[in-house]
């Protein structure tokens, strides 16, 4: 639709085929720009999910690996005490750190699926509740 410069609609310009205002090739080039923002639309959200997966994945492995510490913590309290090698506060830290350690290097290594578990669980929680909003 073309106005002229007294502000009066042309009516060459108007479809008469269609009875609408639209031209023919212009439903075509909004059907493609709207295709494209629905894909575009579609990715935004794979990503967001993908970067959520992400931090819920890190989480329940972190989760785990606290699981681990506490647990060697417990099974080195049971072990007896001796002589041999000194009950010192500096090896009790330098104990503490290397399990620390280990148990981070466990649960990213796998350890003993409560990270997975938990990310499966936890997953679909998420899952619903995205789905109720």
């Amino acid at each position: 639709m073309r106005i002229n410069a007294n502000n009066l609609i042309q009516p060459s310009t108007i479809s008469a085929g269609s009875g609408g205002m639209t031209m023919p090739d212009q439903g075509a080039d909004f059907a493609d720009r709207m295709g494209k923002a629905v894909q575009a639309s579609e990715q935004a959200k794979t990503t967001a999910t993908t970067g959520e997966d992400a931090k819920l994945k890190a989480a329940c492995k972190e989760m785990e690996a606290v699981f681990l510490n506490m647990m060697m913590t417990r099974m080195r309290a049971t072990v007896p005490k001796d002589g041999l090698f000194g009950n010192s506060q500096e090896e009790q830290m330098l104990t503490s750190m290397l399990d620390t350690e280990l148990t981070k290097n466990m649960a990213q290594a796998g350890g003993m699926g409560l990270a997975d578990m938990l990310y499966r669980q936890l997953s679909k929680t998420t899952v619903k509740s995205q789905a109720a909003r």
